[in-house]
């Protein structure tokens, strides 16, 4: 049974390189995995558990849940997630016991211009996925240092180490959410 995956990208930004990075993955997924990546983070507000959830996080926890796992592509802001992913995840974590992305298997990857190529924040995003019982993939880990120097002007990948990289993480992907299925 073919896998179908929801990418999400941390950075609100259009070209941000974790959106490029994002899109490599799915072009490097094994053939038949069905993949695409979830637009409108931008359109949640911030939460609240006083309001029901409005039209954006309704579509964010479909997209969630008609996924068999989920790739985050997570950039790193002050050694930590971005804010608005945090809040993505405070939506789409609540109620627990209804949670669309409660024990999904999940991936992470993440691509910065600095030397960390985003570890700090990777690790604060598996702590956080705790809380959900999100199985993680441990390796391969996906943290592109200087990947302005990866990706060119446009956003396509330029490095073919890195393009060998994705396709292994492609592979243990679709195996890791395969093997955690609860569907």
């Amino acid at each position: 049974m073919a896998v179908t995956l929801l990418g999400i990208c941390g950075s609100l930004r259009k070209a941000s390189l974790n959106r490029a990075l994002l899109r490599v993955v799915g072009e490097q997924l094994p053939a038949g995995t069905h993949f695409h990546i979830y637009e409108g983070l931008e359109l949640l507000p911030i939460f609240n558990s006083d309001h029901a959830d409005p039209a954006p996080v309704v579509a964010l926890k479909a997209a969630i849940a008609a996924a068999d796992g989920v790739i985050i592509g997570v950039p790193e802001y002050n050694y930590s997630i971005p804010g608005g992913l945090k809040n993505a995840l405070d939506w789409v974590s609540r109620p627990p016991a209804t949670s669309p992305i409660r024990g999904k298997p999940v991936a992470i990857c993440g691509a910065a211009s600095g030397m960390s190529g985003t570890i700090r924040a990777q690790t604060h995003l598996r702590q956080m996925l705790v809380y959900s019982d999100c199985p993680t993939l441990n390796q391969p880990e996906v943290c592109i240092p200087r990947a302005h120097e990866r990706f060119d002007a446009d956003g396509k990948l330029t490095d073919e180490s890195t393009r060998a990289l994705l396709q292994r993480f492609g592979a243990a992907v679709v195996a890791f959410v395969d093997k955690h299925r609860t569907t």
